[in-house]
């Protein structure tokens, strides 16, 4: 994979998540990676910079970051909705995804198609390998684009400065750290890490400064 990627970060409220427009310079087709609570955003830039949508991609079902699949999936219904297995429940049932039990229940169209480590996702000409790195939901995973730099679309697992909650229900701190240091932490230093909230980070500023899964 060249180096020749377009990266849009899209922050959707009210609880600042990133969604990610990634597609190859000067292509026409892109990935969506965790449409927000407001997909209207992630439409406009799609409509503006003329790409079409091929694939969508979840990290994981925490409704923050699966409020736009039904609109996104709407607007292109060609391009597979994906996630991992261990999350797929998560779209459907609003109990499940955390959004019930705050009294805003919401719900995703269920998935096309389901990941789990080791697998790749290839769309727009680009390929994304999965890692599996439960904790902060059971099963969370992230989406891998190597190349010059190397890319890891990260949902919550790994901050700049901090790491993805585990306190919600499924969650596991031990699992959550160790797949930190067993899987992302293996990357190049030069890793750039688009993270679910908050500004991009690097593997190696991470690995050197990060007070829970640092030094």
């Amino acid at each position: 994979m060249s180096a020749n990627v377009e990266i849009q970060t899209i922050v959707s409220r009210p609880f600042e998540e990133n969604s990610y427009v990634v597609w190859p310079a000067g292509g026409t087709e892109a990935v969506v990676i965790d449409p927000g609570l407001e997909p209207d955003l992630i439409l406009d830039f799609l409509r503006e910079h003329a790409l079409t949508t091929k694939a969508i991609l979840n990290t994981h079902g925490h409704a923050d970051h699966i409020g736009g699949n039904g609109e996104l999936k709407s607007a292109f219904p060609d391009a597979p909705l994906i996630i991992g297995t261990r999350e797929a429940i998560m779209l459907t049932d609003s109990e499940a995804n955390l959004s019930g039990p705050f009294g805003m229940p919401i719900t995703s169209p269920p998935a096309d198609q389901t990941v789990d480590e080791g697998d790749t996702v290839t769309a727009a000409e680009l390929t994304f390998e999965v890692y599996e790195i439960p904790g902060h939901s059971p099963g969370h995973v992230v989406f891998v684009l190597r190349g010059s730099p190397c890319r890891v679309f990260g949902g919550d697992v790994l901050f700049r400065g901090g790491i993805g909650r585990f306190d919600f229900p499924g969650g596991s701190e031990a699992q959550l750290l160790s797949g930190i240091r067993g899987k992302l932490f293996t990357l190049p230093a030069d890793t750039v890490v688009y993270p679910g909230h908050g500004p991009v980070t690097t593997v190696g500023h991470e690995m050197k400064t990060n007070p829970f899964v640092g030094g």
